[in-house]
């Protein structure tokens, strides 16, 4: 049985096939003008609009899509009350047209979900969704440590810590976009700051639960932009310093919730470092680089959960 899985996030449009053991996406960034931190939803909505025939093209060359028992959309970014964000509606619109059309069943599940789902598959451990783990969402727009459920066959996320005012992935876009490096700026932050000989040390962030703040760094970030420190280890900088206080409030929750696996998903898990430090003192697994990114498989792979149950 192959289930079909649509994502249209804030920065990436995406469709996906999965079949029960194996997934493909076909991904396509949005187009975000040179000096800009992000889209309108109204401008992101109208380019998912636009990107997702070829989506669709893509994912033929694995395959009839007449062989589809299941079709799933995320259609809001957690699985939350009053959480919603129109572009959204691209991926819903179609998922249920082509249910429809199909005659199978439609499922609406949230973007977080899905996260979790693709995270949990790619890391080999599908086992997670079957139990209760800890999981970090961290993301351009999103750095939060969860509490993860089952909830019959998907999963119920709470929210238990992480960042109390920008994330992790804004400031990382931000620290590039300073730099001058396209956004979003992750990977080749990342890159940049493998340049730094000797790394600054990282600015300290007291932790309040399992919550910390960013926005003193990116300040911090600034100055030192102003003061033109070397690009790299500013880059270095602004790394590190997520990476420490993520681990710090890892190391917490995992005092909390003694023996709970920690999983890690979003656009930021692809770090090399964080995910260096988070794997040898944390034993934490984590999506595949290419599936750590905004991506749809995690929903498909939850609309194949859905339609066996």
């Amino acid at each position: 049985m192959r289930t079909l899985g649509l994502d249209t996030s804030n920065y990436t449009t995406s469709a996906a096939l999965f079949d029960g053991e194996e997934g493909y996406n076909a991904g396509k960034l949005l187009e975000v003008p040179e000096g800009q931190l992000g889209l309108r939803q109204s401008e992101a909505l109208f380019q998912h609009i636009k990107a997702l025939p070829d989506r669709m093209q893509e994912l033929r060359k694995t395959g009839p899509l007449k062989d589809v028992a299941a079709v799933a959309a995320s259609t809001r970014p957690r699985e939350v009350e009053g959480s919603y964000m129109p572009c959204f509606l691209a991926g819903e619109s179609l998922g249920r047209s082509l249910a429809h059309t199909l005659n199978v069943p439609f499922f609406a599940v949230s973007h977080q979900q899905g996260h979790l789902a693709a995270a949990a598959w790619s890391a080999g451990h599908m086992e997670l969704l079957d139990r209760p783990f800890l999981a970090w969402h961290l993301s351009g727009g999103t750095t939060e440590l969860l509490y993860v459920e089952p909830d019959g066959v998907n999963v119920r996320a709470e929210k238990i810590g992480g960042t109390s005012d920008i994330s992790a992935g804004q400031l990382i876009d931000r620290t590039g976009v300073l730099l001058g490096l396209a956004f979003p700026a992750g990977r080749e932050l990342d890159r940049l700051a493998q340049c730094c000989t000797q790394r600054p040390k990282p600015l300290r962030r007291a932790l309040t639960g399992l919550e910390f703040s960013l926005s003193g760094v990116e300040n911090k970030v600034k100055d030192m932009v102003a003061a033109r420190e070397e690009p790299a280890c500013v880059a270095a900088f602004c790394l590190d310093t997520v990476v420490q206080v993520v681990q710090e409030a890892t190391v917490a929750a995992q005092d909390r919730y003694p023996g709970l696996r920690v999983l890690c998903s979003g656009g930021v898990a692809s770090n090399t470092r964080l995910r260096y430090v988070l794997t040898e003192f944390c034993r934490a697994v984590f999506a595949k680089p290419q599936y750590a990114t905004d991506n749809a498989v995690g929903v498909a792979v939850l609309a194949h959960r859905l339609a066996n149950t």
